[in-house]
């Protein structure tokens, strides 16, 4: 069965800053690169991919880390593809905002709601719900055909873009991802059955 990971890209200097990121173009600090780097030594440790196929987003976050960890794998000419559909959540007018200063602007518990909810949107930006709505269909009909036809695939990308790929790869629901947050730079490892269409979670 073929492999299938995502990975959440490394630290980013707006991570660093506590600043809402979202479609923002940030360079990865130096901890994100030994993040990227670290998930490459696990990988290969773990379970020594060969994969078939890369994908990212078009921010520069997760175009590095899934460079640094191709690189780490051994496989740095791996055919990769890039698009906007993989984006982090737009969050709007709270891109470029201390978290810390939302907070005390607009309350604890809203910015919550904002952050982790599957429906609220930020003022002019992305709820989940919106971002799930152009992962998924890029997912179904640009990455599954790969692993359908028996290809590993990796796919780095940013927290958000990953929450909504979670839902359908483990059923869950819009309750329930609101309580999952994916750490910078950690892989999330699945095998994927043809003749189900079912994904299995790996340990790492």
């Amino acid at each position: 069965m073929p492999l299938f990971v995502i990975v959440r890209h490394g630290q980013s200097q707006w991570n660093a800053e506590n600043r809402f990121t979202g479609s923002t173009d940030t360079p990865l600090t130096d901890l994100g690169r030994h993040e990227a780097r670290e998930a490459g030594v696990l990988l290969k440790a773990n379970q020594p991919p060969n994969f078939g196929i890369g994908f990212t987003s078009v921010l520069q976050r997760a175009i590095e880390t899934m460079s640094i960890i191709l690189d780490e794998i051994g496989q740095p000419d791996l055919p990769l593809e890039q698009s906007a559909a993989l984006n982090e959540r737009m969050y709007g007018d709270l891109q470029g905002m201390n978290k810390h200063e939302a907070e005390v602007r607009f309350g604890a518990e809203q910015v919550f709601r904002w952050r982790r909810s599957y429906s609220d949107q930020p003022p002019n930006g992305e709820s989940l719900a919106d971002t799930h709505a152009r992962v998924i269909p890029y997912f179904n009909t640009e990455i599954l055909p790969h692993l359908q036809a028996g290809q590993p695939v990796l796919v780095v990308a940013h927290g958000n873009s990953l929450r909504a790929l979670l839902m359908e790869l483990e059923h869950i629901s819009p309750e329930d991802i609101e309580k999952i947050e994916l750490a910078t730079g950690t892989p999330r490892q699945y095998d994927y059955d043809p003749a189900t269409g079912s994904f299995r979670l790996l340990p790492v």
